[in-house]
């Protein structure tokens, strides 16, 4: 873990560009469904019973909505505009189940820079292996912003 290190902070607004783009890969695993399931107690078996799922419209166990959710957030946190930024406003949508073990390529594409209120919206797009769009929509955040307090000037001196 992290925790007690310092680490380097993302981009500050000034340092970002409308256009910007990132492309991440994310292969959906069982453990990483696994950690989801037991960090929140959710029993859902739609996403973890084959004969349960088999009997729906999806036919077998399907990603929850809020792991890929989580996948997004942390490509904000870690890279644009990355660490020390914050999500303000989310607005997502998934027109297509995505199931377990698929590979989805995701697309976040700088869409706003709005410098007086240190914002910026990134777009996403996400497709799974056929090229269908299973995520679409924008985050928008804002990057990391550290105000010169006289506090923290006069601990560096101190």
């Amino acid at each position: 873990m992290l925790l007690g290190k310092k680490r380097k902070l993302g981009r500050k607004i000034d340092e970002i560009s409308v256009g910007e783009k990132l492309k991440l890969t994310e292969k959906i695993e069982d453990k990483d469904l696994l950690l989801y399931l037991g960090l929140t107690n959710d029993g859902n078996p739609l996403y973890i019973q084959h004969d349960f799922a088999s009997q729906t419209s999806y036919e077998k166990p399907i990603v929850p909505t809020i792991m890929l959710t989580g996948i997004v957030t942390s490509a904000i946190s870690k890279y644009l505009p990355g660490p020390g930024s914050h999500i303000l406003e989310q607005h997502l949508r998934f027109p297509k189940a995505v199931y377990h073990y698929e590979t989805i390529e995701f697309l976040l594409t700088v869409t706003d820079v709005q410098p007086s209120s240190n914002k910026v919206n990134v777009s996403i797009i996400a497709h799974d292996q056929q090229g269908d769009v299973v995520i679409e929509g924008d985050v928008w955040c804002s990057p990391p912003l550290i105000e010169n307090k006289l506090t923290s000037h006069a601990m560096e001196n101190f």
